[in-house]
């Protein structure tokens, strides 16, 4: 049976983490991809459990090379997923779900585009927006950044294979087992 590659997004404060989490406990036969990362690791975060740190000229010479399936800069960081990582996942036999942002989903579907697309989305604008003020973490300019970054986001959905509504847990879960059992049937 062929291994495939998840690709897994939504908006800040969608509760994308979470339903992934739920899933993967359930289903620890499934791997979660570990990204490459300039940044510096936080306390407890481990080299290729949570990321693979590498050097900022170490990540451009990747880039140069074309060896990244996706790659993005936020805060002055780079992030990216190389190919020849998840290629081995998928030759070792395992299917693998990589978490990134809508605009490197898209960047994936392009390269690989055998790859599905999942977007976890929020039930309503409005309730987004509650769970990004309820969290009490950001500030109104972060607040609205995010919501602005979540209406181009929903967008970019649209190119999406699936899309969950998570509006409670359990379920939105489940709709993940049902999208994953049909895409290994």
């Amino acid at each position: 049976m062929n291994k495939k590659l998840y690709v897994i997004s939504g908006s800040s404060g969608v509760g994308k983490g979470t339903v992934l989490k739920g899933f993967l406990e359930k289903h620890p036969e499934y791997m979660l991809s570990i990204s490459c990362t300039t940044r510096k690791p936080r306390p407890g975060e481990v080299d290729g459990v949570n990321y693979f740190f590498i050097s900022k000229e170490e990540f451009e010479n990747c880039i140069e090379q074309d060896k990244f399936l996706e790659w993005a800069e936020f805060a002055g960081n780079f992030y990216g997923t190389k190919k020849k990582y998840i290629n081995q996942c998928l030759f070792d036999g395992k299917d693998i779900i990589l978490e990134i942002d809508t605009k490197g989903a898209l960047q994936v579907k392009k390269r690989m585009p055998e790859a599905v697309l999942i977007f976890i989305c929020p039930p309503s604008y409005e309730v987004l927006e509650n769970r990004l003020r309820g969290r009490h973490t950001e500030d109104e300019a972060t607040i609205q950044k995010r919501l602005n970054e979540a209406k181009i986001e929903l967008e970019r959905a649209e190119s999406f294979d699936y899309k969950i509504v998570n509006d409670d847990l359990k379920k939105a879960i489940s709709e993940l087992e049902k999208v994953m059992g049909c895409e290994n049937a």
